[in-house]
């Protein structure tokens, strides 16, 4: 038993070795291309900023929306296949871009497409997998693996925008694009040699047609757990809160401070490695302080940072506090970030994490499209500073939704005991 045992986690090691792989490719080729398709549509197509507006917040939301009714059919098939899929499908659409470049076709038109169906792509493979780590990982190291997959998005996100810059200045501006595409392929390579383990899940009703129940069946779950939902909430706004200000700080930034591009961009790379950090350090907080703790102070610590980038100023000090900031916001991201992907994984049944996970995410993307166009709005009418300003301010009452949470675990905790003492 104890030899089947090894053999098992040995064999558990294996696929996720090349799921992390898979993974880290991927996401540094994303990253590499951070803004491509602005960048593109700038620089090659000269569209104004109507165009770029349109394409930065309307591609992830279309593609969010798309996403729904893939939750419901990826739920019960293996989640390899599915994610090798998706990986040869955003390789496909986005080798397209540098094709009609060359062939002079290209068009805002055709970005849009490729940023819709990238979107809904990435919601599907992000969705199958949190379902395939859950599959192949031992419960006991679930929190060591989200926290390997959360450092390798930080470390991605600290080297990929400014090499990929560098490459735009070097190459063109399709050369990330080009990258990223390859990157997929590559995932889907590792993916492959992480060979068998996925496991079919068993329909409950034999029926293969996909009934109009099933496409809210993600939702339905998530606001219907006591613990869940206060969660969901939370992520949902902090993370739409943060990026609503993302675009106006640039403006802010690049224009009345009058920092360089570059300036900009080390101002966001370099508190990156405390989310690297922080990601190292959420199992060993938990180890010590518990899961519930964890939670509750970093998701709080996350959401009290922003406001301090309303006094941001011109010269080496505002960009001092900028790095100060962020450094802080992104250290608490980077704790919080694998403790509550973890325990979402955990609350979660085995046959609705598709769906769960798939409906988060359609969720937070449509969220983040429309706190944008409403604080672009809002800039437009108060200014940039004020705007990000108000976006600050907001942030630490999502705490609050952290508290009840909180408040009932400790009663449950509580009758655990008291079942076990009786």
């Amino acid at each position: 038993m104890s030899g089947g045992r090894v053999d098992g986690r040995r064999s558990a090691a294996w696929r996720f070795g090349w799921l992390w792989t898979a993974y880290g490719v991927s996401t540094f080729g994303t990253r590499f291309a951070f803004d491509a398709f602005a960048l593109v549509a700038l620089l090659v197509l000269h569209a104004g900023p109507a165009e770029v507006s349109l394409l930065a917040a309307v591609g992830p939301a279309v593609g969010a929306v798309l996403s729904v009714p893939l939750g419901p059919w990826v739920e019960y098939r293996r989640k390899r296949p599915v994610m090798i899929a998706t990986d040869l499908v955003r390789c496909a659409v986005l080798l397209s871009v540098p094709l009609a470049y060359a062939l002079d076709a290209l068009t805002v038109a055709q970005l849009l497409v490729v940023s819709v169906t990238v979107a809904a792509a990435d919601i599907t493979f992000q969705a199958a997998v949190g379902a395939y780590v859950k599959n192949v990982v031992p419960g006991e190291e679930l929190l060591r693996a989200n926290g390997r997959l959360e450092s390798t998005t930080w470390t991605a996100t600290m080297l990929g925008p400014p090499l990929g810059g560098a490459a735009i200045g070097w190459f063109g501006p399709v050369t990330t694009v080009v990258a990223d595409a390859v990157s997929y392929l590559l995932s889907a390579g590792a993916l492959g040699a992480a060979g068998g383990g996925d496991r079919r899940p068993e329909r409950p009703d034999p029926r293969p047609r996909l009934r109009a129940g099933d496409l809210l069946d993600g939702w339905r779950y998530i606001l219907r757990s006591r613990e869940l939902r206060p969660l969901f909430l939370n992520t949902v706004l902090v993370n739409g809160l943060i990026m609503a200000s993302s675009p106006l700080l640039v403006v802010l930034m690049v224009g009345p401070l009058g920092f360089a591009p570059w300036q900009y961009g080390l101002a966001f790379a370099v508190p990156c490695v405390g989310g690297l950090v922080g990601s190292r350090l959420s199992r060993r907080l938990v180890a010590r302080f518990g899961a519930r703790r964890v939670l509750g102070v970093a998701g709080t610590l996350r959401a009290c940072w922003s406001v301090g980038l309303a006094f941001v100023g011109p010269g080496a000090a505002g960009l001092i506090l900028v790095i100060v900031i962020e450094f802080g916001l992104i250290t608490s991201m980077g704790v919080f970030n694998p403790v509550f992907a973890t325990r979402r994984l955990e609350r979660t049944p085995a046959d609705r994490v598709v769906r769960t996970l798939s409906a988060w995410s359609a969720t937070g993307k449509a969220s983040v499209a429309v706190l944008t166009a409403l604080w672009g709005l809002l800039a437009s009418v108060t200014g940039p500073r004020t705007a990000v300003a108000v976006a600050g301010a907001l942030l630490p009452a999502t705490a609050l939704l952290l508290l009840p949470r909180r408040r009932e675990e400790a009663h449950q905790e509580l009758d655990r005991e008291a079942q076990a003492k009786a």
